[in-house]
């Protein structure tokens, strides 16, 4: 028991910059507390007293914020980071190194008893603040799920879900971006990697589509009057300003 509060305290120490002593992480970090209090619990669970160990989780919930179902598996190294309003389900499963911020939901879908009705988080898998993650499903390693996303599907591994309902940001985003910025000229892509909105990724690639027609058409048309033609009507118009349609985007 002690070997795995030293652990989560270590654990914390690494991830927040902002804990600056082992005693004011023990003192002051409700998420280690909810962590200790949890694994009671379920040991009192496991010895079939399970009114008892209903009565620690409530308990546990009044102390920290942070309500962890006596039979939720959770995995070491895990962080909960501010933790208010936390709520872990009895069928959750949190894997090792797995970091969950405040008002994240792991629910469920199901009234069935004895299903698994809560999500599985597998190693590494980060939950951004106010999040729910609603079934049985996996969220798989080192995934992401962006701030008040709603996640009612499989998460592929290293994936990362935004929106409501959350979609998944394909990996090959940014490369497609900045390949269509150098072709371009320009940039519209200025935002990191893995943080943009699915809305946000559709009218950034509408703009770079337009964008790109605009030059072409003005290719055609070039080429037209190099071979004596006349300037089709209608192609006389201020460009597209492409720059400044992706910032007001982004």
């Amino acid at each position: 028991m002690f070997e795995r509060i030293k652990e989560d305290i270590a654990t914390v120490r690494e991830r927040d910059p902002a804990a600056r002593t082992s005693m004011e992480v023990l003192l002051a970090y409700p998420g280690v507390h909810a962590l200790a209090i949890h694994r009671i619990a379920k040991r009192v669970r496991g010895a079939g007293l399970h009114t008892a160990a209903r009565v620690l989780s409530h308990l546990g919930r009044m102390l920290t914020g942070i309500e962890i179902h006596p039979g939720a598996q959770i995995g070491r190294r895990v962080f909960i980071d501010h933790g208010m309003g936390v709520v872990i389900g009895e069928t959750a499963e949190v894997g090792d190194d797995c970091t969950i911020y405040q008002g994240v939901t792991l629910g469920g879908t199901s009234l069935t008893r004895g299903a698994k009705r809560h999500p599985t988080l597998e190693a590494g898998v980060v939950i951004g603040a106010g999040a729910k993650v609603l079934g049985g499903f996996t969220v798989g390693t080192r995934a992401r799920v962006g701030s008040n996303s709603v996640v009612l599907k499989t998460v592929p591994p290293g994936a990362t879900a935004v929106g409501i309902p959350a979609r998944i940001l394909g990996d090959d985003i940014e490369a497609r971006r900045e390949a269509q910025a150098e072709k371009m000229g320009f940039s519209a892509y200025a935002v990191t990697q893995g943080g943009d909105d699915p809305l946000s990724v559709a009218l950034h690639q509408l703009i770079d589509h337009v964008a790109e027609q605009d030059r072409r058409i003005d290719q055609l048309t070039t080429a037209l009057e190099r071979l004596g033609g006349d300037r089709p009507e209608g192609c006389d118009g201020a460009p597209l300003d492409a720059g400044r349609l992706s910032r007001l985007v982004d």
